[in-house]
């Protein structure tokens, strides 16, 4: 059972990790944008550094009590300057490592209070709470300092045994508040809840309730209204009677209810994966549908826009309108039967399974990092890729439908290592500065390699070239020879 009921006291605020780069409506065209000041540096020193949640690992003999491993980034980037891992065994943590916890199911890894140093949200969705029952969950927040890890503290935890609170976090200015502080939006196994700062006060809003069944909801934050202030999109799969169904819906904060309205909504798209960027320089955030799987009936038309484009999982983008316009009126559809996309589209390849965004060409546009961890590379089976879809004027597809793009495998000449069935390279992505050149870099998971051990591979400034593998093994991490699935989740910005 938990031991600390401690609940964060302290403000929370956090950057969109999806902000787009483009300039506002009205430019003549994209130009790079000036370099970001990373807002995942957990020690303070100026360089990005990668959260790898590892719910998987054992803790003090504990199996799958999980934990959260920080990996420090500096001039040749993540992975080459060592690490620290953060458990419920940490001092200041809440809570006792147990087996089935599964700390850092979620993470979430960005400066939270505007000091230029790194907080971690870590989701922990088997926890027993006291009161509350078994399986209730949390999350907890965890200070950075340059000295490890600083205090943390109970966010929230779940209300009811099996709430599982904690399966998905993400945090956002959603109420657009003066004080900048920030809202967390925890998702668990049959509700999303938004804990929500407002002075001295906080409280507690549920987003959405539904039977989920055994599907975690996906969170994502972006402004999709162009008002300014961040909103939330939630995709979730509800189970019932006749039939399961999916959604995505967009959510904005209502001043005068004092809670989170719904805006905008598709359905009927079996979504995996959600990311927001600004991928057309238009200077408004546009969201991706990640492993986009058409499951529309006769009523419902193309949810994830031609079936044809499903199939092995497609990518579907919806754009925001011109200014004043709605969200949604203009949609473009990839997957790997989409000229410019390397490969070829197979049923189980779960193309956009992993979604990130950055401006890695520094063109003013961003761009889309997607993994497909179902990938077979030869005859190798879920060996697993990622690619990179570089945005343009019209977004990931220009005028005549083709895309720009790259793609890694660990077959790809520069990457190390061999692709192997059941790899899942590709199954987590995440983009960062980790050495601080003023080039996004790309980190990719891999939680099948090694008989399932794990390892993520770094792609500096987005490419084959340079690129490295890190994983428990050259970290020094304890439990070599139990699974640990390392490289999913993943977190940095």
């Amino acid at each position: 059972m938990s031991h600390s009921r401690r609940i964060l006291t302290y403000a929370i605020a956090v950057a969109a990790a999806t902000a787009g780069f483009g300039l506002p409506s009205g430019a003549a065209a994209a130009t790079a944008a000036a370099p970001r000041t990373p807002t995942s540096d957990f020690n303070g020193d100026g360089y990005a550094d990668l959260a790898v949640g590892v719910p998987d690992g054992t803790v003090g003999g504990h199996a799958k009590a999980g934990y959260v491993n920080i990996v420090r980034g500096g001039p040749k980037g993540v992975g080459a300057y060592g690490s620290i891992r953060v458990s419920q065994a940490t001092p200041e943590v809440p809570g006792t490592p147990e087996a089935g916890d599964r700390f850092g199911a979620s993470v979430t890894l960005t400066d939270l209070n505007g000091d230029g140093i790194a907080e971690l949200l870590a989701g922990v969705p088997g926890e027993d709470v006291i009161d509350r029952g078994t399986d209730a969950g949390m999350v907890i927040a965890v200070g950075g300092s340059k000295d490890g890890p600083g205090p943390g503290s109970t966010v929230l935890t779940g209300p009811s045994p099996s709430a599982a609170y904690g399966r998905s976090v993400v945090a956002a200015d959603l109420t657009g508040s003066v004080d900048g502080n920030k809202e967390i939006v925890i998702g668990g196994t049959d509700k999303v809840v938004a804990r929500v700062i407002q002075g001295e006060d906080s409280m507690v809003t549920t987003v959405v309730a539904a039977p989920m069944g055994d599907r975690a909801p996906v969170l994502a934050t972006g402004d999709f209204d162009g008002d300014g202030t961040a909103d939330l999109a939630v995709a979730y799969w509800a189970s019932g009677d006749p039939n399961t169904q999916s959604h995505v819906r967009l959510w904005k904060w209502d001043a005068d209810e004092s809670a989170m309205a719904n805006f905008w909504n598709t359905d009927n798209a079996g979504v995996t994966a959600l990311a927001a960027g600004d991928f057309d320089g238009d200077g408004r955030d546009d969201l991706a549908l990640g492993e986009c799987r058409e499951i529309a009936d006769e009523n419902i038309d193309d949810p994830c826009g031609p079936e044809e484009l499903a199939k092995g999982g497609g990518i579907h983008i919806h754009y925001q309108g011109a200014a004043g316009g709605s969200f949604g009126s203009r949609a473009q559809t990839l997957n790997q039967a989409t000229p410019g996309v390397p490969g070829v589209a197979e049923a189980g390849d779960r193309f956009g399974a992993a979604l990130a965004v950055a401006d890695v060409d520094r063109d003013g546009r961003d761009d889309l990092i997607a993994g497909a961890p179902g990938e077979a590379i030869g005859s190798r089976a879920g060996a697993g890729a990622a690619w990179l879809l570089h945005g343009g004027a019209q977004g990931l597809l220009d005028a005549d439908g083709a895309a720009t793009s790259a793609s890694w495998n660990q077959d790809t000449p520069g990457v190390p290592g061999v692709a192997e069935a059941g790899d899942t390279f590709g199954a987590a992505v995440a983009t960062g500065d980790g050495d601080a050149d003023g080039v996004p870099d790309v980190m990719v998971g891999s939680p099948g390699e090694n008989a399932s051990l794990g390892a993520v591979w770094l792609l500096p400034s987005g490419s084959a070239d340079g690129s490295a593998a890190f994983s428990p093994r050259t970290l020094g991490l304890p439990y070599l020879s139990t699974v640990q699935k390392y490289g999913m989740p993943l977190s940095s910005h």
